[in-house]
């Protein structure tokens, strides 16, 4: 290692300690809620920053500003725009969210439609929360293979257990108290990225010549190639509408009310925070004529800036990283604990017994990532299959339980068979298999297809079966959404 690696792992190490002291002098969980709620004592906008770093983490820090480079501002589609449309549908839902009161999501369905539905919910939400905990591994491995120069398998098995470690020991609480520190960390490094790249570039009017010369069409045009991008919105967002992680964090409010502040407070945010590193992105083009090995964001900190500055960034983008790579571990793992061993194996479980499982969850959710995040180093390929899974799988009974009376059991139990089977012929064409295929794959037909495949399911089986009303206006009334 060169003096700047040296130092930068030094950083890091620095920072992981100083992580794990605050968590450890935290007080312990006693409880299932104290250690994935942490109690629902925490102020509203401490949520919204822990929202915030969740979904601003890797694949904005280094994800979108490498599509940036390719793209230019209608990159904005693959992350910004996504996150947007599901920050204001939850917006919508938060207060009725909160309001029902539960500590998971499965909870909730089970509330709204019976065990086996909420049984088959949570094996699509673990699955989503573990694939998008593997994302995070490919991210941090391959950001550590470029700074330090080590292999990739050695990298996400280093960043993982960093990660594993604090959220271990922590829960829910660690997680929050981690994410503000690692906000911080990660906004001073984006607006560092960003002056760096606009000084280094020449500025946008150099970028807008050089663009022009390379007959990179559409590069300053905010709806280039809408038709293609629209489909992250369609399937992203959806997905990331009913993420648990985000409504573990809604009901982990002191109130329904507090609820709605989370949210709208992150909405506004997040328009600057994802329109911040797409124009670092953009500018990176008078930097580098592709996009380097590992990308744009190592390379910028290690060719342009001094070494106090490249620490600091350094530390700012792992912050990012492990900021959403916590979030989604914590809550598979909750998923893992209340929803399939206490409800499936011992409902019985005292409130340590619990706290142990949820720490042992940790480890197992973890591990499962770090083994998918080494099996499959593709970021878009694994963030779609997560996505495609949840989206026609778990949106439409779960938002239209909200609306709809008629809407019954049946209907929601088909209808998640209805995505699992859909999602998962996708998935075996997209690897390959040679199957027949009426649309193309990670397209706009296909998420549409999916969707509307999942609503007829779930409309028809509701209709021809017996309804459930008392439990369905029990239920919307207490949610409130609809009057």
């Amino acid at each position: 290692m060169d003096t700047r690696q040296l130092f930068a792992a030094g950083g890091l190490l620095l920072y992981f300690f100083i992580i794990l002291f605050v968590v450890l002098r935290s007080k312990e969980s006693k409880n299932s809620e104290e250690f994935f709620l942490a109690g629902r004592k925490l102020p509203f906008w401490a949520l919204s920053i822990t929202f915030i770093a969740s979904w601003w983490g890797g694949g904005s820090a280094i994800d979108l500003i490498d599509h940036g480079h390719n793209q230019g501002i209608s990159s904005f589609w693959i992350y910004g725009m996504p996150v947007l449309f599901s920050t204001f549908l939850m917006f919508l839902f938060a207060k009725g969210i909160r309001k029902v009161g539960t500590i998971t999501q499965p909870q909730l369905i089970a509330q709204r439609y019976n065990g086996r539905v909420a049984f088959m919910a949570s094996i699509l939400i673990l699955i989503f929360m573990t694939v998008g905990a593997a994302i995070q591994v490919i991210v941090i491995g391959k950001f550590f293979q470029t700074f330090f120069t080590i292999s990739y398998s050695n990298a996400a098995i280093i960043g993982t257990t960093i990660v594993l470690l604090y959220s271990f020991f922590g829960g829910f609480k660690g997680v929050v108290i981690t994410d503000l520190v690692q906000f911080v960390f990660l906004f001073i490094a984006a607006v560092l990225m960003f002056v760096y790249a606009y000084i280094n570039s020449g500025g946008f009017a150099n970028v807008a010549q050089i663009a022009a010369n390379r007959q990179m069409n559409g590069f300053f045009t905010f709806t280039h190639n809408w038709s293609n991008n629209i489909v992250y919105i369609i399937t992203f967002g959806s997905s990331w509408m009913i993420q648990a992680n985000i409504w573990q964090r809604i009901s982990a409010t002191r109130k329904p009310s507090d609820a709605k502040k989370m949210m709208a407070l992150s909405f506004l945010v997040f328009i600057p925070l994802y329109l911040m590193v797409t124009l670092t992105g953009m500018l990176s083009i008078a930097i580098f004529p592709d996009v380097p090995t590992g990308g744009v964001a190592p390379a910028l900190i290690q060719q342009f800036m001094p070494t106090s500055v490249a620490i600091l960034l350094f530390v700012g983008i792992c912050s990012a990283i492990m900021s959403t790579m916590d979030s989604l571990i914590n809550t598979g793992a909750l998923v893992l604990t209340v929803d399939l061993y206490k409800k499936q194996i011992n409902a019985n479980a005292s409130p340590k017994q619990m706290v142990w499982v949820g720490k042992i969850s940790t480890f197992i959710v973890s591990v499962v990532a770090l083994f998918v995040g080494l099996m499959i180093q593709s970021i878009i390929k694994i963030s779609w299959i997560g996505a495609d899974f949840l989206a026609t799988g778990v949106f439409v009974p779960l938002i239209m339980g909200f609306l709809w009376k008629r809407g019954n059991s049946k209907g929601a139990f088909w209808s998640i068979i209805f995505g699992l089977v859909f999602s998962t012929y996708n998935l075996l064409v997209a690897f390959g298999i040679n199957l027949p295929v009426g649309w193309e794959i990670a397209s706009v037909n296909q998420a549409l297809t999916g969707m509307i495949g999942s609503f007829i399911v779930y409309v028809c089986v509701s209709l021809i079966t017996e309804p459930e009303y008392y439990k369905a206006e029990t239920f919307i009334a207490k949610a409130g959404v609809i009057k």
